[in-house]
């Protein structure tokens, strides 16, 4: 995926929609914004960074962990169209309800947003998925969701403060480290 075609899809998909209407004006500041419940949506360079090197295409299945307001899931279904589909997972359930009120009404096909359950890390039970994206930090790279890639598959991840990329295939997983980043813990 190239980074214009990240940007491309991020002009469609307009953060204003998703965003707490106190937060409207603040739309298009490359900054993270407060979502409500301590959780943010997140920065647009560091979203172009993660979708870049996430490389979702047309056709693909992703699990969006963290989906908050819903922007990313959002995005991620303009991606991978045709053909594709998207589910967020999001740990706080009135931001699960939102996100997925925002992504109702912002008319985004083939994405969905659920409720994290207790003790499940991801959504298993509609997986494998060619994609992931985390958009909260863990402090090590959680097998839960190594386990529901498919063969091939990617996750992108922040891990201990470092962003990961994450490929596995039928030889096992390889890493690579894309920078430093901040986010707001996984569980």
């Amino acid at each position: 995926m190239s980074t214009d075609r990240v940007r491309e899809v991020m002009d469609v998909v307009d953060r204003r929609w998703f965003l707490p209407e106190d937060q409207h004006d603040r739309a298009h500041e490359d900054a993270p914004l407060p979502i409500g419940h301590g959780a943010t949506c997140s920065q647009p360079t560091t979203v172009v960074h993660m979708l870049d090197a996430l490389d979702a295409g047309p056709g693909h299945h992703v699990l969006d962990v963290g989906s908050g307001s819903g922007w990313t899931t959002a995005l991620l279904a303009h991606l991978v169209a045709p053909g594709g589909t998207v589910v967020g997972v999001e740990l706080e359930p009135d931001l699960a309800r939102s996100g997925a009120e925002n992504l109702r009404r912002a008319g985004v096909p083939g994405a969905q947003i659920h409720p994290a359950r207790a003790g499940v890390l991801g959504r298993p039970e509609d997986g494998p998925y060619d994609r992931v994206l985390v958009s909260a930090e863990s402090a090590e790279v959680p097998h839960e969701l190594v386990e529901q890639l498919a063969d091939p598959g990617r996750m992108v991840i922040p891990v201990a403060g470092r962003l990961l990329v994450i490929d596995r295939d039928a030889q096992g997983t390889s890493t690579t480290e894309l920078g430093r980043y901040r986010f707001v813990p996984l569980r």
